[in-house]
């Protein structure tokens, strides 16, 4: 049987229509209980839906990475040219036969299409959600900057790209790094976006402004090594903690193991790439690990003896998404990968990066009032309410 085209966009616009009766549901919901509510919380309402609902779709992603269906309809963006796998039972039936394992199953390219139905759900709410700012920012001046919508629907749009390309290119390790990358960028954009509406200032230190943007920074340089090591199939090339192959320091190959541009399983001279290149990936990881979380654990702990109360609950967040992290990585090291600790750390690493963003958004510095000598420095609660 031939190969199918790579793109075949017979059924793109019934894709289209998919999504937009699949995003129908939400903004139905989202229209009845806040038709009376001015512009700016009708907005900030859809903003949090869409957060939440991308998500649901980011884990669905991690999910159908982790089931080995990202190739389940091996083109773009139908499946062989078709709306759903029932038009292409034949084809996928003939590959199945082939290579009962897959990567083309029935199954998995259920996993696959159902994949890219909610993506285009929530690409239809992003997109009414970009039309509203624009239409609340003509009525309004003072209304928050639609760029902000904008560039998420330029976002979602390059994710539908990332997308396309991580299955004509095969998996290829740095595209779908990127595509999950663009999923966390979906998130924080949408995340920053929903703080617009906040009129509660996070005060703190003029000190801690620039740990909060550091610890971020981090995180985010973190998330991209975790996506490192999923998509080129890393985790289990240590599967003891703490140390890593009966050795603290096992033999390691780091020219291959960060060579970017290389096809799935390959290294930078174009054979197999060798399991100390795996090795050195996990491990490079696991040691990123270990300074985010003391820098998340410290940055949690001077938020907590900080005398803002908002300050304190973001610190509790921190240290519980933390602490979530750190269980769900050791149970992928220690219990063989299993599904729900790796889609418990995906979703782990996103609900970090949520907390961050809110964070860094609303935070303010605390005034710096000159104070007379000998005179009493002025109280927290009259420097609140002053910057408040």
């Amino acid at each position: 049987m031939n190969a199918p085209a790579l793109y075949d966009f017979s059924p793109a616009l019934r894709m289209a229509l998919l999504g937009l009766s699949i995003a129908v549901g939400p903004l139905a919901w989202w229209w009845l209980r806040h038709r009376g509510a001015q512009p700016a919380q009708r907005l900030r309402a859809l903003t949090l839906i869409t957060l939440f609902l991308t998500f649901d779709l980011t884990l669905f992603g991690a999910f159908t990475r982790l089931t080995d269906s990202g190739l389940g309809c091996p083109d773009w963006p139908g499946c062989y040219g078709n709306l759903s796998p029932l038009g292409a039972h034949h084809e996928i039936t003939t590959a199945q036969t082939a290579l009962p394992s897959g990567p083309v199953t029935h199954a998995k390219a259920w996993v696959e299409m159902l994949h890219r139905y909610l993506a285009t759900g929530v690409g239809v709410l992003i997109t009414v959600l970009m039309i509203g700012s624009w239409l609340a920012h003509r009525r309004d001046e003072h209304a928050i900057s639609p760029w902000w919508a904008t560039a998420t629907f330029i976002g979602v749009c390059l994710q539908g790209a990332f997308g396309a390309w991580t299955v004509t290119l095969k998996l290829y390790p740095a595209i779908v790094t990127m595509h999950l990358l663009g999923a966390m960028a979906l998130l924080m954009l949408l995340s920053a976006q929903s703080q617009a509406y906040v009129r509660a200032p996070v005060i703190v230190p003029a000190a801690l402004r620039g740990w909060i943007v550091a610890v971020w920074a981090l995180c985010i340089v973190q998330v991209a090594l975790g996506g490192w090591v999923s998509t080129n199939y890393a985790v289990l090339a240590c599967s003891e903690f703490p140390m890593c192959q009966g050795a603290w320091w096992p033999d390691m190959d780091f020219v291959h193991a960060f060579t970017v541009l290389r096809p799935l399983g390959v290294g930078h001279d174009g054979e197999a790439i060798p399991f100390a290149a795996l090795t050195a990936i996990h491990l490079t990881h696991r040691i990123g690990a270990f300074v985010v979380f003391a820098a998340v654990g410290g940055l949690a702990w001077r938020l907590a003896v900080t005398p803002d109360h908002s300050a304190r609950r973001f610190a509790w967040a921190l240290g519980g998404v933390a602490a979530w992290q750190l269980a769900s990585g050791l149970g992928n090291v220690v219990l063989g990968w299993p599904l729900v600790a790796a889609l418990s750390h995906t979703g782990g690493a996103a609900m970090l990066l949520i907390v961050m963003t809110l964070l860094s958004t609303r935070v303010r510095q605390m005034p710096d009032q000159a104070v007379p000598a000998g005179a009493a420095s002025p109280s927290w609660t009259s420097r609140h309410k002053a910057a408040s």
